[in-house]
């Protein structure tokens, strides 16, 4: 009879881990949280939350209520289908097109388009997963939302960058990024071109109108080898606080073949029900919930069937407006702060963004200023009791251009009005000491 050899622990040989797994990095937020907990006098300028008094506690109540009645209770605790509640799917495509003031029917496309995962950042995944491979290429902007940049690097995605302005991505930059590519013999290797287009994350920036067409023009026209898909991260969408927004670019979509909106519930309604949704290019709904089903068999239908109601009730809808008012109170003070705090600091090199809507501002200072996680303004700025976002963890690696190291975002999002004005206090003081070496 053999002897099982033991093995101690000190030479027990690792996990051979995968190559996705090896490629995924931790998330830059994960740092700044550890730096909240390890620090908790410090105000967070950084957290990219929702504002916490105004959560919707008793609209869910009553929609839960409503999901568990007698009638609907056990449907609602039962299982549900991969690609979502059908009569949620259909009420969300009827509540994208109304966004853009249209009938679904002038989307080019049906319920069945639209899938629903646990929050807009599954759809991220699940739309990488099934179009790139390793050495791949996928297109955002620079700078751009920097959880999906840490989503492209599991998928060993190179990325490539195009120019933002005040106005959103630049057209022109990304025929020229495209053009690069093909005189490469690369532009068969291009697979997503990603636009946060509303009150984007980082920059609080919403894409122009008259950008919109052009952007979806150019992607179409460099579809040579295959359909490049067009993701549009439409997140921060109902959280506009003045003017009305430019319609999506998902209305350039005829015949629904190349744009992916997505949008979540995060935002606009409670994060704790983790709940996003897209309306997705009809060849890729297939394929995309056929991952899914590898991954959950479907979202939690306790929080569709409460989303559900929500939105048959009006609830939903008198939320987002309460929401609004509210956070446009915040933006105003971050504005206001920043204006009384940094107005006259080095005004030719020093400025922000104004946004419409969102929950961020991008402040960019002078070019000596390191605002990056080892610079002394990262330092400084905790021992003052005030955390910000590092604008380099903003801009995905790309071999083709540098990145600033001195701008960060802020948010407004989940500190009261006292504590942004205090905060911004605390973050100028910081500054202008790195600035005088003090």
């Amino acid at each position: 009879m053999g002897v099982m050899s033991s093995t101690s622990p000190s030479t027990t040989p690792a996990f051979a881990l995968s190559g996705r797994a090896v490629r995924t990095g931790p998330q830059p937020i994960s740092y700044l949280l550890k730096q909240a907990v390890d620090n908790p006098e410090l105000i967070s300028l950084a957290a990219g939350l929702v504002d916490y008094e105004s959560l919707p506690v008793e609209p869910a109540r009553r929609a839960m209520t409503a999901a568990l009645d007698e009638q609907r209770g056990r449907r609602t605790l039962q299982y549900g289908t991969t690609a979502g509640d059908a009569a949620l799917r259909q009420r969300l495509l009827e509540h994208m097109a109304a966004l853009d003031g249209l009938e679904p029917a002038d989307l080019h496309a049906t319920a069945d388009d639209v899938v629903i995962a646990t929050g807009s950042q599954q759809l991220l995944f699940l739309l990488t997963e099934v179009l790139v491979d390793p050495g791949d290429i996928v297109i955002t902007a620079a700078p751009s939302y920097f959880v999906y940049t840490g989503t492209l690097a599991t998928f060993g995605a190179r990325v490539h960058c195009v120019d933002m302005d005040e106005c959103g991505m630049v057209p022109a930059s990304l025929e020229r990024v495209l053009a690069r590519l093909q005189s490469r013999g690369e532009l068969e290797r291009v697979k997503i071109i990603y636009i946060c287009d509303y009150h984007q994350n980082p920059t609080g920036l919403t894409l122009a109108a008259d950008r919109r067409g052009r952007i979806v023009r150019v992607v179409q026209r460099y579809s040579q080898h295959h359909q490049m898909l067009l993701i549009e991260d439409a997140a921060y969408r109902e959280l506009t606080y003045e003017g009305r927004p430019p319609p999506s670019l998902k209305r350039h979509d005829e015949g629904n073949r190349f744009i992916a909106l997505l949008q979540t519930f995060s935002k606009p309604f409670a994060p704790g029900l983790k709940t996003g949704y897209g309306l997705l290019p009809r060849a890729l709904v297939e394929p995309v919930v056929l991952q899914k089903g590898n991954h959950d068999f479907g979202s939690a239908n306790l929080c569709q069937q409460l989303i559900l109601e929500a939105m048959t009730s009006g609830d939903y809808d008198r939320h987002v407006a309460a929401l609004c008012r509210r956070y446009a109170q915040k933006r105003d003070a971050m504005l206001e702060a920043l204006n009384r705090e940094l107005g006259g600091f080095q005004p030719e090199a020093t400025h922000w963004t104004r946004p419409a809507g969102g929950l961020y501002i991008y402040l960019t200072l002078p070019p000596e200023i390191d605002t990056g996680p080892e610079g002394d303004l990262f330092r400084r700025a905790i021992r003052e009791g005030v955390l910000y976002v590092p604008g380099v963890y903003c801009f995905a690696p790309d071999l083709d251009r540098e990145v600033p190291c001195n701008t960060m975002r802020l948010s407004f999002g989940v500190c009261s009005i006292e504590q942004i004005h205090e905060g911004v206090a605390r973050l100028a003081r910081a500054i202008r000491a790195v600035a005088t070496g003090a």
